[in-house]
């Protein structure tokens, strides 16, 4: 569902991703793991079309984002910078989206209540947590129905309780046959979400495969990590 392919993006001199090549499939979450600076954020953005890659490509469904035909209802997404007008209400900021994309308005009510804000959804974003913010962000990324996922961090600044709710949001997501692709750079964060992980470093791939394998015999998966980065994974 979504894929690169030698994707390499360069800036002047610098390489940000380095002939990268993995895929994230329908039915599992992938976590796509490396340092701060490693080029996550460039890869997310390279697949959701706001850059273009200097070569090789980035696919969802087999097409490049600009192709889709139907992008909203294809993949949703969720950068790290996600921003709301503090003064409108979680149901009027779904209520703009949905109808500038074209989508009934009963899907406002579905996503809030898939995402557990029903009960908030009167309330002004600018009173929201950062939990809920981020569970708007989801909710908008949901409103197409789509069958990709793509999160920038969507564990960053959680609480224990938060990441538990996320762990079973996407659960939910995986099981209904959706691909998704988060990013993180702190890995005790996501090690319980994630089915597979892609591991980069300066751009590079260093690993993509099942948690199940990384972890064979008992190794702590951030021990497998520092084996194949030779940094300890982020702490909070």
């Amino acid at each position: 569902m979504i894929a690169c392919r030698s994707l390499t993006k360069t800036f002047g001199r610098h390489r940000a991703v380095d002939q990268l090549s993995f895929e994230a499939c329908p039915g599992k979450v992938t976590g796509f793991l490396g340092r701060n600076g490693a080029g996550k954020t460039t890869t997310l953005r390279i697949l959701l079309g706001l850059a273009r890659p200097t070569y090789g490509s980035a696919l969802i469904d087999g097409h490049a984002y600009a192709d889709l035909r139907d992008p909203i209802g294809t993949v949703g997404a969720v950068l790290e910078a996600s921003t709301f007008h503090p003064g409108r209400t979680a149901h009027a900021h779904l209520t703009v989206l949905a109808l500038a994309a074209g989508i009934p308005l009963v899907r406002v009510v579905e996503v809030l209540r898939i995402v557990e804000l029903t009960a908030d959804a009167d309330m002004r974003v600018g009173h929201y947590s950062l939990g809920m913010r981020q569970r708007l962000s989801l909710a908008a990324a949901l409103l197409g129905k789509p069958r990709a996922l793509i999160l920038d961090e969507p564990a960053n600044g959680l609480d224990p309780q938060g990441i538990r709710w996320l762990r079973t949001f996407l659960r939910a997501r995986a099981s209904e046959g959706s691909a998704v692709l988060l990013s993180s750079h702190m890995l005790s964060e996501v090690a319980e979400l994630v089915d597979n992980v892609v591991i980069i470093d300066h751009g590079r791939l260093l690993h993509s495969g099942s948690v199940r394998e990384m972890t064979a015999g008992g190794v702590r998966l951030e021990d497998a990590y520092f084996e194949l980065t030779g940094s300890a994974p982020e702490a909070r």
